[in-house]
């Protein structure tokens, strides 16, 4: 699928990804549905990144708002986590972007789509980012739904280098309507997030999606 047809065509649905646990998945025919996986309520294991006390990432660091590209390897969020990994999944043969897996360290992880073709440092188009929401509250998509404003900085860090960006905006749509723009690869560089949101309405099955956008900002 060429990048300006996914511009005009993608839209999210059933994380960008779902989980039977709850996650968004993005795809290009505006259906959702859920996707086999392991039992959410069994005991989680630890988690992938460690979070963050209160307050903690709010102190403006060090790093860059422009750099050469890189894949991203790790995500610093406000009073979520500093160090959170990033997986790089393909995507599966309907073109929906890869999920994190669906274990207990999953959960705790992001998932970048590296067939977007954007990276962080790219002068346009978004860099997609997705995790998963669980219904017991525990995964990193509950923690961002909770913590994750406008204003708030991400530091994406990869290769030796590192990105600050600034959340500009926070969009929450229903799952059957999706949100083209989400799949932009033209236009001003970004972050854009999504995780499962809304009412939990059955396995893998979630009312809503939330999507963060962000700029290149200290």
């Amino acid at each position: 699928m060429s990048s300006s047809k996914a511009w005009w065509v993608l839209s999210i649905v059933a994380a960008v990804v779902v989980v039977a646990t709850g996650v968004v998945l993005l795809r290009d025919d505006g259906r959702s549905g859920p996707r086999a996986g392991e039992d959410p309520r069994q005991t989680p294991a630890s988690a992938a990144s460690t979070p963050a006390a209160p307050g903690t990432l709010r102190a403006r660091p060090v790093c860059a708002t422009s750099a050469k590209a890189f894949t991203p390897d790790r995500v610093d969020v406000p009073d979520v986590g500093r160090g959170i990994d990033v997986v790089t999944p393909p995507r599966d043969a309907a073109g929906i972007p890869g999920v994190p897996p669906l274990t207990s360290s999953g959960k705790s992880v992001f998932a970048y789509d590296r067939e977007q073709g954007v990276r962080p440092g790219d002068r346009r188009g978004n860099v997609l980012l997705n995790a998963h929401t669980w219904p017991d509250g525990s995964a990193l998509g509950n923690r961002l739904l909770s913590q994750l404003q406008r204003g708030d900085r991400l530091v994406l860090h990869g290769e030796g280098r590192s990105l600050c960006y600034r959340v500009t905006e926070r969009v929450e749509v229903l799952a059957a309507d999706g949100l083209r723009r989400y799949y932009a690869t033209r236009g001003r560089p970004q972050v854009a997030i999504v995780v499962c949101s809304g009412r939990r309405l059955g396995p893998g099955v979630w009312e809503r999606r939330t999507i963060w956008f962000a700029s290149p900002r200290a």
